[in-house]
């Protein structure tokens, strides 16, 4: 997963008024890494909300700068390093937080005088070591967040995270030692803050975390009470429920476990979008078996072209490692192959990285040079953006529905095979302003590689 970097904006000044007016402590944020940890930096900033310390984007005068940081990739690594140094140049108190500090002492070791290290998903250290630098400033009779939390997405779509860590041992994967084993969340825990989120104005809920089919493996599929029924913590269960809400519903991080052939059910039903985010990561029975991956690529065809009868409007996306050890021209070539008979809607890549700690480092198996990994990257970026070219022209003349990103008269927006930030944009002229958030039918009229141009209706 490729890190972003988010320096976080203050609230508007709407929200950022507190019990301590202009004397409350300030604190920056900077937010690194996959859409999970943003979940994460969200808790934490609405828990500084609540308690009444105000964000600020100047790491000078703040009380305290926290770094959450991503550690999945030795790139992603080295910005979140990079991140610190800027912060800890400018300000005295650093705190440093996310799957970096799993780790402490790489930091540590580059870092000695940092104010605090703590790990990912430990909101309670974050919060007393902020009350360390700058006393909690909050006055019980404000209340100064809104009921949903506070959100670094814009209002109209939201991250709905259900588990935490993965019971898988991917060879190229380091997240189970970052972040544990699978650890979902009562299902009527994530039902009520999909409901709190609906009502404050959510039109799109994108399910997250690291395995998102797995849902409820280690909670045995308990039941939870959600209003006046009760819910099992179950993958499809859940789904269902939050299908019900009325929202655009989006899942990433699927695993393609058997079951999940049941959620192409509703996808045809329309209860939940017909869009499958599947990290296949390879094609080449070798390589599979050397990642720990599921090796049968034949079988996997016939289960998407079984999936593509049920729901003929399933949009698949897929992220792949090309660069793995050992790797082959035989083994690119039968990648190359297979992505041409599957043909996904959206792609992307990984050159292979030798991060610290994986056991894809060790398995004997010849590195890749870094001059063929980037030919084969190269190579397959180009045959993955010839399918999406197709495909998309494919659309041209169709009416599909479209969520308004960027308001206006020349409106941006997402179609339903469309994620924020990953997948491509619908450019939509219209005669009446369109508003954030709306979700208007627009018939498209032209296409490029990866996007849409079309006139609301």
């Amino acid at each position: 997963m490729a890190s972003q970097f988010m320096m976080i904006n203050p609230p508007s000044s709407e929200t950022a008024l507190t019990a301590q007016g202009a004397d409350a402590p300030r604190i920056a944020f900077v937010s690194l890494g996959c859409p999970k940890a943003l979940v994460d930096s969200e808790q934490i900033i609405s828990r500084l909300r609540a308690e009444g310390y105000e964000l600020t984007k100047s790491y000078d005068g703040a009380a305290a700068v926290i770094v959450n940081t991503c550690g999945f990739l030795d790139s992603a690594k080295a910005e979140s390093l990079e991140a610190i140094g800027a912060a800890q140049a400018a300000n005295g108190k650093i705190i440093v937080t996310g799957c970096m500090g799993a780790e402490p002492e790489g930091i540590s070791t580059r870092f000695p005088d940092l104010f605090r290290i703590t790990g990912p998903q430990d909101f309670d250290s974050v919060m007393q070591a902020v009350h360390a630098a700058a006393p909690r400033p909050h006055d019980a009779k404000f209340d100064l967040i809104p009921a949903q939390g506070v959100k670094l997405t814009p209002r109209h779509y939201a991250y709905l995270k259900i588990s935490e860590g993965c019971n898988n041992r991917c060879s190229f994967c380091i997240i189970p030692k970052l972040r544990g084993d699978l650890a979902s969340r009562p299902a009527a825990e994530i039902l009520r803050e999909a409901e709190k989120l609906v009502a404050a104005g959510v039109r799109e809920l994108l399910v997250i975390s690291q395995d998102t089919s797995a849902y409820g493996l280690d909670l045995r599929y308990s039941e939870s009470m959600f209003g006046d029924r009760v819910v099992k913590a179950k993958f499809i269960d859940l789904i269902r429920e939050l299908g019900a809400l009325g929202v655009w519903v989006r899942l990433h991080y699927v695993y393609p476990y058997p079951h999940v052939d049941e959620a192409i059910e509703l996808m045809a039903q329309g209860l939940v979008l017909p869009y499958l985010d599947i990290p296949f990561q390879h094609a080449s029975k070798e390589v599979l078996r050397a990642m720990k991956r599921p090796g049968d690529q034949e079988k996997t065809l016939e289960r998407i072209r079984k999936w593509r009868t049920i729901c003929p409007e399933l949009a698949i996306r897929s992220t792949f490692i090309v660069g793995f050890p050992g790797e082959t021209d035989e083994d690119f070539a039968i990648l190359l192959d297979w992505l041409e008979a599957a043909k996904l809607d959206r792609v992307g890549a990984f050159k292979y990285e030798p991060v610290e700690g994986a056991a894809a480092n060790s398995l004997g198996r010849a590195f890749v040079p870094a001059e063929i990994q980037d030919l084969r990257y190269r190579r397959f970026m180009e045959r993955a953006q010839t399918i999406s070219a197709k495909k998309l022209k494919e659309k041209i003349g169709r009416r599909l529905q479209v969520i308004i990103d960027v308001g206006g008269r020349e409106a941006v927006g997402r179609s339903k095979a469309d994620a924020p930030e990953i997948d491509g944009k619908v450019f939509v002229a219209s005669r009446r302003p369109l508003r954030t958030g709306e979700i208007v039918t627009v018939k498209i009229e032209r296409a490029n590689a990866y996007d849409l141009y079309g006139t609301a209706a």
